[in-house]
């Protein structure tokens, strides 16, 4: 198996650099290619503007996707651009090892997800979902939270923590075709002892010894809507 640890974390001896460090390690020892896409190590530029692109469609108003459609069919990706996409055109699956900032990925990361996620590759018009242009292959998340555990679930401050990570899982991931694990989560990290982190990253071992055997997560089907996008089933 290919796999791709897309890492978001600009300190190199945190607790998440531990975990996709951890990641990188023990699938490798089980024999499977493992890359790592260091986003703050590789100075990885988050921000999408018109210089992502050799050409244009439009050279007098940008929409990003379609440029991306366009530059993607004509080989004119920024350079750093293809460097993740061939990546992700490698992988079998992709681990995304983040903290939570604000409910949500470090803003790197999410400037690589709006900037690698091509459109006309990734997804595009009714390639989404179990259509997406990712089919086949796998993603899940290894996070860390300042929260901790009681603190998310009904009722709970926070909410739920599928609904904090729907936008994530199922905006992001499941949307271009992706089949998603369950999560990995270490909640109040920053707050816990070395003896509790280490216990973590020992359940982190746990979980992606059994990868195999999580079951994926539950998202739309197209087959479930008509051809506008509304319900088959809808009264």
């Amino acid at each position: 198996m290919n796999v791709l640890i897309v890492h978001a974390h600009p300190e190199p001896r945190s607790f998440n650099a531990a975990m996709k460090n951890l990641a990188a390690d023990l699938l490798r020892e089980q024999g499977h290619e493992v890359m790592v896409s260091d986003l703050h190590a590789q100075g990885f530029n988050p921000v999408a503007t018109a210089n992502d692109f050799g050409t244009r469609a439009d050279a007098e108003y940008l929409v990003y996707a379609l440029e991306q459609r366009h530059n993607h069919g004509n080989g004119t990706l920024a350079a750093d651009i293809w460097v993740e996409l061939d990546r992700i055109k490698w992988a079998d699956l992709i681990i995304f090892n983040f903290p939570i900032y604000w409910f949500g990925m470090p803003a790197i990361m999410k400037g690589w997800i709006d900037r690698v996620f091509v459109s006309g590759y990734c997804y595009g018009g009714k390639r989404i979902y179990d259509r997406g242009g990712l089919k086949g292959k796998k993603a899940m998340l290894s996070i860390s939270l300042g929260g901790q555990r009681h603190m998310f679930g009904p009722g709970a401050v926070h909410g739920e923590l599928a609904t904090l990570l729907q936008p994530i899982q199922r905006g992001m991931l499941a949307y271009v075709g992706l089949e998603v694990l369950p999560p990995f989560v270490a909640y109040h990290v920053p707050y816990i002892s070395d003896s509790d982190r280490r216990d973590y990253l020992e359940q982190f071992r746990q979980h992606l010894l059994t990868l195999h055997q999580l079951p994926a997560l539950e998202f739309p089907s197209l087959e479930d809507f008509d051809d506008t996008l509304r319900p088959r089933n809808a009264l």
